[in-house]
C-alpha cells in the first residue's frame, strides 16, 4: 500500500482472518470471501480466485451476524477493497412487492425469518455457555 492510500484511510484497519460473503443482483448472487483487514471505513478482501462484483456489493459477516453496504475503491486480482457508508444502517434484503391477497403471508414469513434470526443468536450463546472452547 502506498503512502497516499494509508493517508486517505480515517481508521487505522485491524488484521483480521474473517469469513464473508459478497451479495449483490438483489442477493441472488453470492461469492465468499476472506477479510484480511477490516476498520469501521472499509476492509480488504480476497477471494479464492479473481472475482467480478460490482461497485456496491453488501459483505455478510458471519461470525458477527453483521451485514454491512460496501462500495468497491480497488480491485487487484483476486483482492479488492472497499468503503463502508459512513452512516451505516443494517441492510435489509429488497423484497418484490407481494401479489393482491398475499401481504399477510408476506408479513408472516417477515416475522418468522425475525424469529429463527433471534432463535439462532440465542443457540450460538448458550452453546457457547456450555462449551466455552468449542465456541
Amino acid at each position: 500500500m502506498s503512502e497516499s492510500e494509508a493517508e486517505r484511510r480515517n481508521s487505522t484497519r485491524q488484521k483480521s482472518f474473517l469469513q464473508g460473503r459478497i451479495y449483490f443482483n438483489n442477493r441472488r448472487s453470492v461469492i465468499d470471501c476472506l477479510i484480511r483487514d477490516i476498520s469501521t471505513g472499509g476492509a480488504k478482501l480476497i477471494f479464492s480466485q479473481t472475482a467480478s462484483i460490482p461497485e456496491v456489493v453488501e459483505l455478510y459477516i458471519p461470525q458477527k451476524d453483521q451485514t454491512l453496504r460496501a462500495h468497491v475503491q480497488w480491485r487487484s486480482g483476486e483482492e479488492a477493497g472497499v468503503a463502508f457508508r459512513t452512516t451505516q444502517a443494517p441492510v435489509v434484503p429488497e423484497r418484490r412487492k407481494p401479489a393482491a391477497g398475499s401481504a399477510d403471508l408476506s408479513a408472516r414469513v417477515d416475522h418468522l425469518e425475525t424469529e429463527v434470526a433471534a432463535i439462532r443468536r440465542m443457540l450460538k450463546r448458550l452453546r457457547a455457555d456450555v462449551d466455552p472452547e468449542a465456541a
